[in-house]
């Protein structure tokens, strides 16, 4: 929220900036009014008078325009010199997602986040906490003959990211645990060796690693969830299949993490209970 202040420090602040953004962008006053399309004098004036002129909507918009900076903040109605699109741009945007169990992209923002907190949310089961068995399963007929090379360099990749100073804290619904436990849904014709194996896994990481290591297990008819990451403070990003949808302004960041809370209060197991789940869903598996 910008403070309400008076015409004449608003006038001096306006000097302020375009003084400074003349700077940034080593523009002269003559280069300025020709690419604006005032006048020299004009220009000038604004800059030595020392009383509340500001000038009309249309010069301060060529001017910004020119200078490569918002209106907004000339007149001191923003504090991010950056024109709008650019902001939203630098905001938002959309990248690739591809189809492994880590792409370069996914590992980046790790990298960036390390040592701040990480929520997931996954597509399916984490891929960080899979068995290689599980990972060629499920990776082998878009990877084909490539999958014991994509395996190994992911598994890298895994085993620096669950030593890379984050917490993470993973929320799954339990219909998706269930699913796998039977081989019903997208786990149909997973074996049961390779899903005991599996659940094992998620077993025993969870209590090795607690608390730096977090399982949330929610009911999806009660809450649902996109798959979603979020990376500390820095950024948010949701998975929409062929793409990642990436926030980084603080707002969206902000609403996703307190969605990611939510399931976190909405969490059906407790830790202490957790083994004792993982036991019976092992059983359950024939």
């Amino acid at each position: 929220m910008v403070t309400k202040i008076d015409k004449r420090r608003r006038a001096e602040l306006f000097r302020s900036r375009l003084l400074t953004a003349m700077t940034q962008a080593d523009i002269n006053q003559s280069a300025l009014a020709r690419g604006a399309g005032v006048d020299r004098s004009t220009l000038s004036q604004l800059l030595k008078d020392k009383g509340a002129r500001l000038p009309n909507a249309q010069v301060v918009a060529e001017v910004a325009a020119v200078l490569g900076v918002s209106a907004d903040w000339l007149l001191g109605l923003s504090d991010r010199p950056g024109q709008v699109a650019d902001l939203i741009a630098s905001a938002i945007s959309m990248t690739e997602a591809s189809r492994t169990m880590i792409d370069d992209k996914i590992f980046a923002w790790h990298q960036e986040a390390a040592g701040y907190k990480i929520r997931h949310v996954p597509a399916g089961l984490p891929d960080m906490l899979k068995t290689v068995e599980m990972l060629r399963w499920e990776y082998a007929p878009s990877l084909g003959k490539t999958i014991d090379q994509a395996i190994g360099a992911s598994t890298e990749r895994l085993n620096w990211m669950r030593g890379a100073r984050s917490d993470y804290e993973i929320a799954l619904p339990l219909a998706e645990l269930d699913a796998f436990a039977r081989a019903e849904g997208y786990y149909t014709g997973l074996s049961s060796g390779i899903r005991q194996v599996q659940l094992r896994q998620f077993r025993d990481l969870h209590a090795q690693l607690y608390p730096a290591l977090r399982l949330h297990l929610y009911d999806q008819r009660q809450l649902y969830s996109a798959p979603v990451t979020v990376f500390g403070p820095l950024l948010s990003v949701i998975y929409i299949g062929q793409n990642y949808l990436v926030f980084r302004d603080t707002d969206r960041v902000t609403a996703i993490t307190q969605h990611f809370d939510q399931l976190v209060r909405a969490a059906q197991i407790s830790e202490r209970d957790m083994t004792a789940y993982f036991d019976d869903l092992i059983d359950q598996v024939d």
